[in-house]
């Protein structure tokens, strides 16, 4: 029996169904309440240890047997990855191992994709992804290196999670192996990044990949290290001492503080019913009668700090950092349990100087661990919201605040409206509304693409990027902006209700479908990475694989495993 087959018995058909879809998915967790993870921390070396509860689903309907995973034990993963980011800056290693004998991870359960509405498994998959992009992102940019010791076999998505990693160490004990079975065993393709980090990450050459990726039992032993799948296969009798001592050699390159004081993320402050969903600086009105949602990212109410320790005293208090976990949970609120609300419409509200003046501190103190990471999760939100298949609308109004860091959402934005001067009507005296570029909008908060959000709209327009360079630090009203091309439309006061309104009933009158490939084939121009090639083949190839009925009919391959029953494949190519 193939270690993915081992996953379910065939008895019973029963499964979530529709049950995912009836009850909301929180995100907010605490080591306290994990069911399939255990953080320990010695020195400069973390181990998180897989555990799955197999009665611990995030839905009834399936076992999660041989460390198989669903959404539940994903958002377990990520709070831990990002605990381990701000709360232990002494950590320069982390370990992922198994907690169960002979069995790393048998990947995704198959039983709950082949239960789930389809919208389920690209999201499930999509949160996946992202959480493995956080781990190669923490190794790349927080000193905190991922070493993946595969202490069993591990299929498909569990070798996808070792594949995240920066060190792939395999017990060689003549039946581990490492494996991507979905094709031959499920008629579909690894969903978390599989084949591209085999091809571009690990550069393991195009024929090996192909013979790798239809062999449902895998490879193990000298023939992984050889084919480049894995670092170093170790027999057991070494293993607890070879890993012990690859830890510590990555430990030792690390940059990361050794005497600094964590930052505790602490429980969000958020309320949450059918119609409004708030926090301290970020709140959501549900439009469900419009398919949209009203966001609202409000300012900061005072002054940076004097310095960065203080603002790590602060802690989860810290303006940046406050709004950032915000949006951070909100967008995953929404993407999840709100499928059916299509367009999402940012506004923002407060000081320009004030947003600005953050921005500035944390540039100054990037080369601090905590101004370091609290850069690079703002980074990691806003790529979440690249990739999340919304449209994305911005209204720029007086009392706005979109600049510098908060102006990113605007640029994120599949379009933006600034209003052409005041409500004449309402507030004539107001100061009219202005967007400005700052600092942070020409360096670190770079896109999937590599490129900022500036480089990226910009795209082949040198000339273009340049003007809007030499205006940075100034606040620029509708025409300045519309001229720079920094906005979409420039409405006066007697036609912007009715521009928002029709852009939002245009948007829901459209095929969701057919908007979510045009944001995506829109928002990333310039360069492919591994990263926009992992979320452009879920968009596209995975998206409409799991469609397809030789995957996910009744006669399809993820329907038919388990039950001894093959599948019936429309064999035609299209």
């Amino acid at each position: 029996m193939t270690t993915a087959a081992a996953q379910h018995d065939a008895s019973g058909d029963a499964g979530p169904a529709q049950a995912n879809a009836s009850a909301r998915v929180e995100f907010r967790v605490s080591p306290a309440s994990y069911k399939h993870w255990r953080i320990s921390v010695e020195g400069p070396v973390a181990t998180l240890v897989m555990d799955v509860d197999e009665q611990g689903g995030l839905v009834p309907g399936y076992e999660l047997k041989l460390n198989s995973y669903d959404l539940g034990v994903d958002i377990e993963l990520y709070d831990a990855v990002q605990r381990l980011r701000f709360e232990h800056p002494e950590v320069r290693t982390v370990v992922i191992t198994s907690g169960k004998p002979k069995i790393f991870c048998a990947g995704a359960n198959i039983r709950m994709l082949a239960s789930s509405a389809h919208g389920w498994k690209v999201n499930f998959c999509k949160f996946t992804n992202e959480t493995r992009n956080g781990i190669e992102d923490a190794t790349a940019n927080s000193g905190q290196t991922y070493l993946a010791a595969v202490n069993g076999t591990a299929s498909g998505g569990g070798y996808e999670l070792a594949l995240a990693c920066e060190h792939i160490m395999l017990v060689d004990d003549r039946s581990s192996a490492v494996s991507l079975p979905e094709l031959p065993l499920l008629g579909v393709l690894p969903g978390t990044g599989g084949l591209t980090r085999v091809s571009d990450k690990r550069h393991v050459r195009r024929d090996l990949a192909d013979y790798f990726s239809t062999r449902p039992e895998g490879i193990g032993g000298r023939k992984a290290v050889q084919w480049r799948l894995v670092d170093e296969a170790v027999p057991r009798p070494r293993w607890d001492e070879t890993v012990a001592q690859r830890a510590a050699e990555l430990a030792g390159r690390s940059s990361r503080p050794q005497d600094a004081a964590g930052v505790d993320l602490t429980p969000l402050d958020k309320t949450r019913d059918d119609e409004v969903i708030s926090y301290s600086f970020v709140s959501a009105r549900l439009n469900r009668d419009a398919g949209s949602v009203e966001i609202l990212v409000r300012g900061p109410a005072g002054d940076p700090p004097a310095s960065i320790g203080e603002a790590a005293r602060e802690g989860t208090g810290f303006w940046p950092l406050a709004v950032t976990r915000e949006l951070d949970d909100l967008i995953l609120d929404l993407r999840t349990n709100e499928n059916e609300l299509g367009t999402w419409v940012f506004r923002t509200e407060g000081e320009a100087a004030r947003v600005l003046a953050y921005d500035d501190f944390l540039l100054a103190n990037a080369g601090d661990w905590f101004g370091n990471e609290v850069l690079h999760y703002l980074k990691r939100v806003l790529r979440r919201l690249d990739v999340t298949s919304r449209s994305l609308l911005a209204v720029i109004e007086p009392g706005s605040c979109f600049a510098g860091s908060l102006l990113e959402l605007a640029l994120a934005a599949d379009r933006s409206f600034q209003l052409a001067g005041v409500f004449e009507d309402t507030d004539p005296d107001a100061d009219p509304a202005a967007v400005t570029l700052g600092e942070i909008n020409f360096g670190p908060l770079t896109m999937s693409n590599g490129l900022t959000r500036l480089q990226t709209r910009f795209w082949g327009d040198d000339a273009g990027l340049a003007a809007a360079g030499k205006r940075r630090g100034t606040a620029l009203e509708a025409e300045d902006a519309a001229d720079l091309g920094l906005i979409t439309f420039a409405p006066d006061d007697i036609d912007w209700d009715e521009e928002i309104r029709i852009a939002i009933e245009e948007r829901a009158s459209f095929s969701p479908d057919a908007l979510t490939g045009l944001e995506a084939n829109y928002r990333f121009a310039g360069p492919e990475t591994m990263e926009t090639k992992i979320f452009g083949r879920l968009t596209a190839w995975q998206n409409w694989i799991f469609n397809r009925p030789n995957a996910s009919g009744p006669d399809g391959a993820l329907r038919r495993f388990g039950t001894g029953q093959r599948a019936q494949f429309d064999r035609k190519r299209v």
